[in-house]
Parts: C-alpha cells; structure tokens; sequence
C-alpha cells in the first residue's frame, strides 16, 4: 500500500509569451505572483496550490544546484487545468471573464451538482473554474464553501 498523498501541489503550463501569459494569471483571474524569474512565474493558486509558469521548450534540462537537482520538463498543445471556486461566485466569473473580454469555450454541468466553465489562456490552454460537486471527493470544499 502507498503511503498518503496530502494534495496536489503545484501543477504547470508552458507558455510563448511569459510576460502575456503572467499578466493574464495576475490581472485577469486575479492570481497572486509568488516567484518572478527568467526561468518560471508562480502564482498563488490558493488552499496551498501553485501554479507554475514557464516558457515552453525553457525547462527541459536538469537544473542542478548545491540542494539538489530537478528534472527536465516540459509541455506541448493545449493542456488543461482546472481551478475550484465556490458555487456562489459561479455568476460572478462569468461577468468577470466577460468583462476581461475572454471568451467562453463551454460548460458543463455535472451529475453530482457541480458546474464547469471552460476558457482559454493567451496560448490556447483550456482552463477551467470548477464549483463543487464535480468530482466524488470534492465534500471537504462543498461543506467549506457554506461557511
């Protein structure tokens, strides 16, 4: 048996433009910058997850350091990445990303009373706001949300 995961921790896109693409995170879903660099942007992308940025085909050599190393990496095409919001800012987004003028590629709505939005970065990834119920053990975040 597998000893515990506590939770997703970081997840990654691979942009053309690092400067496009973290304006966008920052000014247009509001995401906090945590790390700046030549090599990578984080964000904060809230309840202990971080959102890394880097610019694509810019990563896939070992980096080494007197701490260690970290494997090569890197992404292709449209990836996707979904983000939790609360059932009662659903409306809210969706004026929001309106008013950003980002366009809407669809939305789901899901048999366990969760909805999806989904949307697109400035390099085609498709991203998505999620409210609860998508999945069978979001009940920590439904309960969270009423308070």
């Amino acid at each position: 048996m597998a000893p515990p995961i506590a939770g997703l921790l970081e997840t990654s896109l691979y942009v053309s433009d690092m400067v496009r693409s973290a304006a966008f995170f920052r000014d247009t879903l509001g995401l906090r910058i945590m790390i700046e660099s030549a090599r990578l942007t984080a964000f904060d992308a809230g309840r202990g997850g971080v959102l890394l940025l880097f610019p694509r085909g810019g990563a896939t050599r070992d980096v080494t350091t007197e701490s260690g190393t970290i494997p090569g990496h890197d992404g292709d095409g449209p990836l996707h990445m979904a983000f939790a919001i609360p059932a009662d800012a659903l409306d809210r987004w969706r004026a929001h990303l309106s008013d950003h003028r980002v366009v809407m590629r669809g939305e789901m709505r899901w048999p366990r009373g969760g909805t999806s939005v989904y949307f697109e970065d400035p390099d085609g990834h498709v991203l998505e706001l999620a409210t609860p119920g998508l999945w069978p053990n979001d009940e920590d975040r439904r309960s969270s949300d009423r308070g």
